[in-house]
C-alpha cells in the first residue's frame, strides 16, 4: 500500500507537495517516516546520494521508500515492503507526467515555502487511490507488462545512507578544522614582532652604512688629494736633480 509521497525539488532540497497523511495503523508513525523522506530528498539534493533514475530504499523490515529521480525533480513514496516495487514506480512516472503539465508554467521555480505546490496536492491523492488495490485489472497488467525490470533499481538501505551522511559530515569537521591548526602560527603576535624587529635591523644597519659613507668621503677625498700632490712634487724634484748634475 502507498501510505506517503512526497515531490522534492533537487537542487535545493525543498519538498514542494505531498499526498494525504492515510489514516492507517501507521498514522502516529507518519511525522517520522515523513522527516526520513526528507532526509532523503536532502541527501539527493546534497549529491552524497547516487542520485539514480530509480531507487529503492529499505528502511525496516515493513517499509521502503521507493525515489524516482528526473528533470530535477524526486518522487518519494513510502509503500510496505510486501507492495510490488513495479506498481510503486508506475505510480511514480504517473505522477512525474501529470507534473510535467505544470512545468510549462515555471510553477516549481516560484516556490518559495515547503509544501506550497498545494495544485498538485490534489492530483497525487487522485493517482494514489488507482494504486491503492494491486488486484485491479490495470494494476495487473503492468505487472505482467514490466517483470524483470526491477533488475535497474538500485536498492539502498536507510542505516548505510545515514551512516554515509555521518562520514561525510566528519571529513567536512576534519576539512573546516584542518586551516584553524595552521593559521594562529602565521598570524601570531610573536611571529610578527619577530618580523618587525628583523625589518628595524635592517634598516638600522643600511643607516648606518649610509652615515659611514658620508663620514668617510670627504676624509677619502683629502687623502687622495694629498697623495696626488705628493707624486707630483716628487716627479718635479726628481727633474730638477737631472737638470742639476
Amino acid at each position: 500500500m502507498v501510505k506517503l509521497t512526497i515531490i522534492g525539488r533537487i537542487r535545493d532540497g525543498m519538498p514542494m507537495s505531498q499526498g494525504l497523511r492515510y489514516a492507517n495503523e501507521d498514522y502516529n508513525n507518519i511525522p517520522y517516516y515523513k522527516q526520513q523522506a526528507e532526509f532523503i530528498l536532502k541527501e539527493i539534493s546534497r549529491g552524497s546520494l547516487a542520485p539514480n533514475p530509480k531507487m529503492t530504499i529499505r528502511l525496516d523490515h515493513q517499509h521502503s521508500f521507493n525515489c524516482l529521480v528526473a528533470c530535477g525533480v524526486c518522487f518519494i513514496t513510502l509503500c510496505d515492503s510486501s507492495y510490488p516495487r513495479t506498481l510503486a514506480f508506475h505510480y511514480l512516472e504517473d505522477l512525474r507526467h501529470e507534473l510535467e503539465k505544470f512545468q510549462s508554467d515555471q510553477l516549481m521555480d516560484k516556490i518559495t515555502r515547503p509544501y506550497s505546490f498545494f495544485k498538485f496536492d490534489s492530483v497525487i491523492i487522485n493517482i494514489r487511490k488507482q494504486y491503492v488495490d494491486t488486484r485491479t485489472q490495470a494494476n495487473l497488467k503492468k505487472l505482467n507488462a514490466n517483470r524483470g525490470q526491477e533488475m535497474s533499481i538500485s536498492i539502498e538501505t536507510m542505516s548505510a545512507v545515514i551512516e554515509n551522511r555521518k562520514q561525510l559530515d566528519y571529513m567536512e569537521r576534519v576539512v573546516m578544522a584542518a586551516p584553524q591548526i595552521v593559521s594562529p602560527i602565521w598570524g601570531s603576535r610573536r611571529l610578527e614582532l619577530n618580523n618587525d624587529t628583523e625589518y628595524k635591523s635592517k634598516l638600522t644597519i643600511h643607516l648606518v652604512q649610509q652615515i659611514i659613507a658620508l663620514k668617510w668621503t670627504p676624509i677619502g677625498i683629502s687623502i687622495s688629494v694629498v697623495v696626488v700632490l705628493l707624486l707630483w712634487a716628487s716627479l718635479i724634484m726628481a727633474d730638477y736633480v737631472v737638470l742639476c748634475s
